[in-house]
């Protein structure tokens, strides 16, 4: 007995140590490593199944993180503060290499629930009561304080301008920082500087998948969409089947089912979940979640409500979280408040959060995420907005004598002389420089 105790504490032994070498490892690999990098550079010389269980340990006890999917998969370092938040310490793409994710107990229970082995947590259906029971600005996921930060937030210099007017002076950047990070949250492997020259001049980086590139291509296509008919926008089947045709685009094995509801059963991976299979259900609930997201009067509360429930219902054969991470932006564009990029977001606090809403209906650990990343993609809009200037008081106040006039201009097809002779002044101006320089 004595000599098994002895070879038991050895082997504990060996294997902590084993673990300490793997995290010395990965503080070398600010943007995380893959399995053969850490393999190769730790020089343990243990077998791959045995490293495997080495790390999904450390996964498990929060020191390790991981991103991305499949082949796609990187480690990264993670150091756990239980008073406060994750702190994730990977290279950032926006120049900071250590950011913390305050966590609430209610989100710490969730993720230690799903750290469980899916053969020990319950498997659940679609619970229709979650989305019945929900009464619009009755009831709210988001409080009032919660709602308040995130108004002062988001809040922009073009908040009484015509929707989309915000979205559409940052496209450039929106553009790519939404499809940079919505695709890398699906394992895409694209670096932000690829997708940019992607976006940008069409250049497909070397080594990478054409379905890579078609993926961000798409949401380049889709939030285009979304931000050029920003008045139009709402949470109705024109814009969710557009969305999805979009984003789908060229990317499903059945062409046919891009831009349309889904006809068959679907499962989840990884999950213990198991979606409606019925199609008539799955219209059903999807035309009453349009219904109820368009009742909710909050900008956020509408956000986040989508961003909750359409990946939960899984009305599309995939590209479900695509959808809702572009439609928490209608919203937020018809306000004209800063968008959401999903800057930063660690892909696996972000499928913890999903996994917390399909498995237990419970949505604080995506609260956490969605809050933090609000912030987050603020703070560097923020940065953008001071760039673009405070916007023209004149312009503001006429905003509506001036589309009237531009109207009336190129219509009648009048020369600049012609436009300022026909329109001398504006009402509460001395001058008709304004009106040639429109004409212009």
């Amino acid at each position: 007995m004595y000599v098994i105790c002895r070879e038991m504490k050895e082997k504990v032994k060996k294997i902590r140590e084993e673990a300490e070498v793997i995290k010395q490892v990965l503080q070398a690999f600010k943007q995380g490593a893959s399995l053969e990098e850490i393999m190769a550079a730790s020089g343990l010389g243990i077998e791959l199944r045995t490293f495997q269980r080495r790390l999904a340990r450390l996964k498990e006890s929060g020191e390790v993180v991981v991103s991305g999917d499949t082949r796609a998969t990187r480690y990264h370092l993670a150091v756990k503060d239980n008073a406060i938040g994750v702190l994730y310490e990977p290279e950032s793409a926006y120049g900071k290499s250590r950011y913390e994710i305050p966590l609430s107990p209610a989100s710490r229970k969730i993720i230690a629930t799903l750290s469980l082995p899916e053969a020990q947590r319950t498997p659940v259906g679609y619970q229709r009561g979650f989305l019945e029971g929900y009464k619009p600005d009755t009831d709210s996921f988001l409080s009032q304080s919660e709602k308040e930060k995130l108004a002062k937030m988001g809040n922009t210099a073009r908040l009484h301008e015509p929707a989309g007017t915000y979205a559409r002076e940052i496209l450039n950047r929106l553009l790519i920082d939404l499809s940079w990070n919505s695709s890398r949250l699906e394992g895409n492997t694209y670096s932000l500087l690829d997708t940019e020259r992607l976006i940008s001049m069409g250049a497909i980086a070397d080594s990478k998948t054409t379905l890579e590139a078609q993926m961000i291509l798409n949401h380049k296509d889709a939030i285009e969409f979304m931000v050029e008919g920003a008045e139009e926008m709402g949470f109705n089947r024109y814009t969710l089947l557009n969305l999805h045709a979009l984003l789908s685009h060229n990317l499903l094995p059945e062409p046919s089912a891009s831009g349309r509801l889904r006809q068959k059963a679907v499962g989840i991976h990884k999950s213990v979940f198991t979606p409606l299979a019925v199609p008539q259900l799955i219209e059903e609930m999807f035309d009453l979640m349009l219904v109820k997201a368009e009742a909710i009067e909050d900008p956020f509360e509408q956000a986040f409500f989508v961003m909750v429930h359409l990946p939960y219902l899984q009305p599309f054969d995939d590209v479900n979280k695509r959808v809702s991470r572009l439609a928490v932006n209608i919203p937020l564009n018809r306000h004209n408040l800063a968008p959401l990029s999903f800057i930063d977001v660690p892909n696996d606090l972000y499928i913890q959060g999903i996994l917390g809403i399909y498995e237990l209906n419970e949505i604080a650990l995506m609260k956490d995420v969605f809050m933090w990343a609000y912030e987050r993609s603020c703070n560097r809009y923020g940065a953008i907005r001071q760039s673009l200037g405070e916007p023209d008081p004149f312009r503001l106040r006429y905003r509506e004598q001036i589309r009237s006039l531009v109207t009336e201009i190129v219509s009648q097809q009048f020369s600049m002389a012609k436009a300022a002779a026909q329109h001398t002044s504006m009402p509460g101006t001395a001058h008709p420089t304004t009106i040639q320089a429109i004409a212009s």
